[in-house]
């Protein structure tokens, strides 16, 4: 790479105009921001955002699964004996362990080449930040002005994507999933977020079942995907370390568990009488705890809700749904901590004479990022003077969805306190720039 594009950086005042603008879309009123997928804030955010890509005079595209991107085109016009060396340079740039017999392939036409994929996602869990999700979407944006202002002549498409529903208000990493090619048609008829309120969502945006799963697109087709999110937790703060350069997505895995008894009079029906729901719920949520933390220490369990019924004061409960989701960076770990979660509920379960009833929601398996491009990002921190370090992430993210599709690649900005998924939320701009530019660095060494 020359130079001149070696010391080309991001407009940071024009990166934070444009992320400011959209923070005031859906604005609590206390630094966070409300936008759940498919809402009315969320469609304004999106509006917005076609409207900059247009006012930037680039591309702009929706695809069926609700996703918009802006797009710089491929613009290094290839001819003869030239163009197979070429694109032999670029598969290299992005071969993976799993990746390098594709250097075999036909050349593609200039119309066909390969899209390499940055971005993130504009939707928000309810009053949550400002910067996850949104910091990606607006320094991928950024990067492709950067790159079109400077008149570089790429040898793929570029795509700065926002994917609807990462946050999984509907249907978990639902943009992401489609237009890798995976998403499942009984997921959409089963949303978590339910099949009305999901049904109701898709009417506002101009969307369907069908529309969704059309949304996929041909693996071939695909570069990469790269995103710039934060930390999301202390790790980076704590070290003082500018750069997270992420090795693995965590695997997630849910279920409701059922824990059926029977409802009796709270009054007159002595403890020992008593088949409570609640005794199974309960034992299980602390034994959960206590076998990760001391047989999982790197994993981490969660029971995010429980629902009683009938729920009144004077009944006892004859059934609890317990909200469990289990996460690990490592699959056989991923896989025992699964069967001993299910067998510690079915022991509860025994022990209190109840019934279980198990329901997947959802398996996400641990992804690895491409050591190809942890190396590119590494390469590009150091050539900014920044910072960096290796980690997992424990946060599912849309790179997941394409595990097994194209080289994936992640890097955190330090989140101040760890605090997200609030309206504490919160990155020092500087550190946003810093992000910003590793992506742009690491793009140029991709497809130029």
């Amino acid at each position: 790479m020359s130079n001149t594009f070696q010391n080309l950086r991001i407009n940071s005042d024009r990166m934070r105009a444009a992320f400011d603008e959209l923070a005031e879309i859906g604005a609590t009123g206390d630094g966070g921001v409300q936008r759940p997928s498919l809402s009315e804030t969320h469609l304004a955010a999106r509006k917005w955002f076609r409207e900059q890509v247009e006012k930037a005079d680039l591309e702009f595209r929706t695809d069926g699964a609700g996703n918009h991107s802006a797009i710089l085109a491929n613009s290094l016009v290839l001819s003869g004996a030239a163009e197979p060396a070429v694109e032999a340079r670029t598969q290299r740039a992005f071969a993976s362990e799993q990746e390098i017999a594709s250097e075999q392939r036909t050349p593609l036409a200039r119309t066909e080449r390969k899209t390499l994929l940055i971005g993130s996602h504009l939707d928000s869990v309810p009053n949550g930040g400002r910067f996850d999700g949104a910091l990606g979407v607006m320094a991928a944006f950024e990067v492709l002005r950067t790159i079109k202002d400077a008149g570089i002549s790429l040898r793929m498409n570029l795509e700065a994507i926002d994917f609807t529903d990462e946050e999984g208000t509907l249907v978990g990493l639902l943009g992401s999933a489609a237009l890798a090619g995976h998403l499942h048609k009984d997921i959409l008829q089963n949303p978590r977020g339910g099949r009305e309120t999901f049904v109701e969502g898709m009417k506002r945006a101009g969307l369907s079942d069908e529309s969704i799963m059309s949304a996929a697109r041909p693996r071939e087709s695909l570069a990469g995907y790269l995103e710039l999110h934060i930390e999301q937790s202390k790790r980076l703060e704590r070290a003082g370390v500018d750069i997270g350069i992420v090795s693995a997505i965590v695997g997630i895995w849910s279920y409701r568990l059922s824990f059926i008894g029977r409802a009796d009079h709270a009054g007159t029906t002595t403890m020992n009488d008593r088949l409570d729901a609640s005794l199974g719920a309960s034992a299980f949520t602390l034994a959960a705890r206590e076998t990760v933390l001391k047989d999982f220490p790197n994993c981490v369990v969660n029971v995010g809700n429980m629902e009683f019924a009938p729920g009144a004061f004077n009944i006892v409960p004859a059934q609890v749904d317990v909200s469990l989701e289990f996460r690990s960076a490592d699959e056989e770990q991923f896989k025992r901590l699964d069967s001993v979660l299910l067998e510690l509920a079915q022991q509860e379960t025994k022990r209190f004479g109840l019934k279980l009833q198990v329901t997947p929601l959802g398996k996400h398996s641990p992804t690895l990022m491409s050591g190809k491009v942890q190396q590119v990002f590494a390469e590009a921190c150091d050539d900014l003077g920044l910072s960096h370090i290796s980690l997992t992430s424990g946060a599912g993210l849309d790179g997941q969805s394409f595990d097994g599709i194209c080289p994936v690649g992640m890097i955190f900005v330090p989140s101040k306190d760890g605090a997200s998924h609030s309206p504490r939320e919160f990155t020092a701009w500087e550190d946003c720039v810093n992000g910003a530019n590793v992506l742009l660095q690491a793009v140029l060494r991709l497809i130029i």
